[in-house]
């Protein structure tokens, strides 16, 4: 059995590889999909094909791929929201992150307020006072379903600013970022991405601040939400990294960790996520990847905790 198990790690791949994005084509997820296909298609020897699937916050295509069999045929982009947050929001998920195994993160983002062009807010403390203000008519915000990091995030920010808001749960970022740019929906947290900073730049929407403890390199015009005086310690960052079902052999895993980590080394792939706001992830080892996995598991739980997230 171990002879056959390393000849197939040895063979593998021998067929296309899916990358599964879990929202819709033309969201930051998406677009980061897709600078890695080429390249990591070519470590590995076999065609990397992206396939899209939204819903349930990403949980629907996290389950579909815990369903495929566990043979490295099936690679998941996840981030906190569907494997982490989403079993904590919805009854009907029944994976957990322990069902998964990270092979590698490969991307940070930036996450943003971004508001609709004429609300009259243009800080973060301003949006805050502006909610305070309305009363019988909440301000909207909209997110990428109940239990998503930004959902969580939201939430947290009404308890610490004793505010209230009213949500608005999408399937994805695309279509949530359109209704923005349209002025159904009043604002959002989202990842920065480049569809987002040509809009913002059409007059379309307005970014009015960044989640990090600092600045981003990427972004130096948006201040952080820390410089303002209501959140003074609000510090968020969002990862995505290509994982597999935990029962995934060691070899194929092995395989799949280095044309990773050669591919997040490609001064090409490097430059794209950049142009998307997005950095490439710092390397790290197998051992590493599943110690950064396990404390993002355990830091999440504990927002959801914290704001009494309940399964519906």
């Amino acid at each position: 059995m171990l002879a056959a198990s390393t000849a197939f790690a040895q063979t593998y791949p021998t067929k296309p590889v899916s990358l599964m994005v879990p929202y819709p084509a033309g969201g930051p997820s998406d677009a980061a999909a897709r600078i890695f296909t080429v390249p990591l298609g070519k470590e590995l020897g076999q065609q990397v094909v992206v396939e899209n699937l939204g819903g349930v916050s990403g949980a629907m295509a996290a389950q579909k791929v815990l369903a495929a069999p566990a043979d490295g045929y099936y690679i998941f982009q996840g981030s906190p929201n569907e494997v982490i947050l989403s079993p904590l929001a919805n009854a009907a998920v029944k994976l957990k992150a322990e069902d998964f195994r990270l092979v590698h993160p490969v991307t940070d983002a930036v996450m943003v307020f971004v508001a609709r062009k004429d609300l009259p807010a243009n800080t973060v403390d301003e949006l805050i006072a502006l909610a305070r203000k309305s009363g019988d008519a909440p301000l909207s915000y909209g997110s990428v379903g109940v239990g998503s990091l930004y959902h969580l995030i939201l939430e947290n920010v009404q308890q610490q600013a004793g505010i209230k808001l009213m949500h608005a749960p999408y399937k994805g970022n695309a279509p949530l970022l359109q209704d923005i740019g349209g002025g159904q929906v009043d604002f959002a947290v989202l990842v920065y991405s480049a569809a987002m900073g040509a809009l913002a730049e059409q007059g379309r929407l307005k970014v009015i601040g960044q989640l990090g403890a600092q600045r981003s390199e990427l972004l130096k015009n948006v201040p952080a939400v820390s410089e303002g005086k209501e959140q003074k310690n609000f510090s968020y960052k969002i990862w995505s990294g290509f994982m597999v079902p935990k029962n995934t052999p060691e070899e194929v895993v092995q395989r799949l960790h280095k044309a990773i980590g050669a591919t997040l080394k490609d001064p090409a792939v490097r430059a794209q996520l950049a142009a998307q706001t997005q950095v490439a992830s710092a390397p790290m080892s197998l051992a590493e990847s599943a110690k950064f996995f396990e404390a993002e598991t355990a830091r999440y739980r504990s927002i959801a905790k914290s704001i009494n997230l309940q399964p519906q």
